[in-house]
């Protein structure tokens, strides 16, 4: 597919937690040139989604490997940890890792955060899902470290969480294939730049023109005409009376 090629629409992908919203209301102000389909991805599978072309460009979590593919990181989102709202670590406004190392921290297998494992005890068995994880909190079977997304997505009534520190960060970013990098993806990289609806698809904006040009010629010519009466005066204009009135004693 080269640059010119249009698709029929331009399907992105996205991991769970990630929120295109904004970017695809971007897209369809005020209608799109191509339809922007979205399709919802497990973190696992997110790079291959691209690979194997089932989509134009996927919203990931870093780290990944990159082998062939393009990545530009988007935002870095807060590490949290999720306890019960009974918990000891629900009282605080922030979180250490020494405050856990005495507890189990689950480590599911889908954890997107990048470290060999989290602080604290491991659990018996790793929970296959952050969804399994978040029940075995709830159990009170352990603790769980994830980006405030993923919390905010697997929210309960039982459960809250609070920002940790020493702990990584995930990074969120936009990625699609090295050697695909078309005119609607190019588009969409500078949607979420901070490109706004009103900005030309595609091409480079016209340059500003002046709404009343003539205006902008008599100033000059006005401009022009006066100038030459100032240097020859003493810096006062010709004609009328000049100064202040004088004061009667």
């Amino acid at each position: 597919m080269t640059g010119s090629d249009v698709p029929p629409s331009f399907r992105l992908a996205y991991v769970p937690g990630v929120t295109p919203t904004k970017w695809v209301r971007t897209w369809n102000e005020p209608s799109p040139d191509v339809p922007l389909t979205l399709i919802q991805v497990p973190a696992a599978e997110a790079a291959d989604m691209v690979r194997d072309r089932h989509a134009d460009a996927v919203l990931l979590r870093l780290p990944i490997d990159r082998t062939g593919l393009h990545a530009i990181p988007l935002y870095t989102e807060t590490t949290v940890i999720v306890v019960p709202k009974d918990h000891l670590v629900a009282a605080a406004e922030e979180v250490s890792v020494a405050d856990v190392v005495d507890g189990v921290v689950l480590h599911p297998l889908d954890d997107t955060l990048d470290w060999d494992r989290p602080p604290g005890r491991q659990a018996i068995r790793r929970p296959a899902t952050t969804g399994e994880a978040i029940e075995l909190v709830a159990a009170g079977v352990g603790l769980l470290v994830v980006p405030q997304s993923l919390a905010r997505l697997h929210h309960r009534g039982d459960l809250t969480y609070r920002p940790v520190s020493d702990v990584p960060e995930s990074r969120v970013a936009l990625s699609w294939l090295e050697d695909e990098t078309t005119d609607v993806i190019e588009q969409f990289i500078g949607i979420v730049r901070g490109r706004t609806g009103n900005s030309t698809r595609g091409r480079p904006p016209a340059p500003a023109r002046s709404k009343r040009p003539d205006v902008d010629v008599r100033k000059a010519a006005g401009d022009k005409s006066t100038s030459g009466r100032r240097r020859r005066g003493s810096g006062a204009p010709q004609g009328g009376k000049r100064g202040k009135s004088r004061r009667r004693s």
